[in-house]
């Protein structure tokens, strides 16, 4: 597989995706700016694939760095894939556009070029992005995803975003929206945790089976964000086996853990807020993995997940109990 700092993805609706994107997540505990200046870097850099969410709570400091790269004539807007999420309070028909519009309002930018459903489980519609009970525990809402889905079509007839996706969900949720009655436009991806230790191969082969791309994010281990990331789990980029590869390929084990997704036909999300490292993950076009390392690559699968979700697991529609 050829692949260079320009190769996208085709959708199933015929828009493109670069293989690569740039996340802007980061814990609450960094300041803002970080994801302005990160995005600056990463378009400087090559990136044309801008992952974010309204929940991050920094798509005002993104949408600046996008129009201040379009500003100094780095960038065009049409060579930029901007993707933006639908969070879990706003999953009922009549709040899905208002949220688009919200988000687009901040980010100042004119439409998006996809917009997912960040998740199934969803949220009592409010205010407070994660309402808690007396008892402590969320205040669950469960609007039916295909009446979700319907609006979302709608906000693609409304020339507000150019492609719709989802996020987190198994295969039986995927085909609970594939099934639906009158269907317009099938999802073009979803995006999931994904890396060496969670390799998501059942759920790959299912997605490349319907034409939905899967999109990977966590690639590197996840930031360890103590809010979501048991702090347990093993630091993926110091695996042996990585180590080893990244060793022989005389590159670093970023490089590796990414380059392994692309060449799977993944879409890879690398998520960085230093700018040498933003610079240096954007070198895994110069490396091609052989057989013998995507096998080994393979086998050290673990089924583990960095992102801990339990804690909403009562959820009619938690994704997770489901094996993809």
């Amino acid at each position: 597989m050829v692949l260079h700092k320009d190769s996208y993805i085709g959708l199933n609706d015929g828009h493109k995706m670069p293989v690569l994107g740039f996340g802007t997540y980061a814990p609450e505990k960094f300041p803002k700016n970080m994801a302005e200046e990160g995005v600056k870097v990463a378009i400087d850099v090559g990136y044309r694939h801008i992952d974010c969410a309204f929940i991050y709570g920094n798509e005002v400091e993104v949408g600046r760095a996008i129009r201040a790269k379009i500003s100094d004539g780095t960038v065009k807007r049409e060579q930029l894939f901007y993707t933006g999420k639908l969070w879990s309070t706003f999953q009922a028909p009549e709040r899905v556009r208002p949220a688009l519009e919200k988000s687009l309002k901040d980010l100042q930018l004119d439409y998006m070029d996809l917009f997912i459903i960040h998740n199934p489980i969803e949220f009592k519609p409010g205010d407070d992005p994660m309402p808690m009970g007396e008892d402590g525990k969320p205040i669950f809402h469960n609007t039916d995803l295909r009446d979700t889905w319907k609006a979302l079509e709608e906000c693609k007839d409304s020339g507000l975003v150019r492609s719709i996706g989802v996020s987190n969900f198994n295969h039986k949720q995927l085909e609970l929206i594939l099934n639906m009655p009158g269907l317009k436009y099938k999802p073009v991806c979803n995006q999931v945790e994904c890396h060496i230790y969670l390799n998501q191969s059942k759920l790959l082969e299912f997605c490349k089976s319907k034409d939905i791309v899967l999109v990977a994010y966590g690639v590197l281990g996840s930031t360890r964000d103590e809010n979501w990331i048991d702090q347990t789990t093993p630091i993926l980029l110091e695996n042996p086996v990585l180590n080893a590869i990244a060793k022989k390929h005389n590159c670093s084990p970023a490089h590796v853990a990414m380059r392994y997704q692309l060449q799977r036909g993944v879409v890879a999300l690398a998520k960085s807020f230093t700018p040498a490292r933003i610079k240096d993950n954007f070198k895994v076009f110069d490396i091609q993995l052989d057989d013998e390392d995507m096998k080994n690559i393979d086998g050290i699968n673990r089924n583990l997940r960095y992102v801990d979700i339990t804690v909403w697991s009562d959820h009619p529609k938690y994704p997770f109990h489901e094996e993809y």
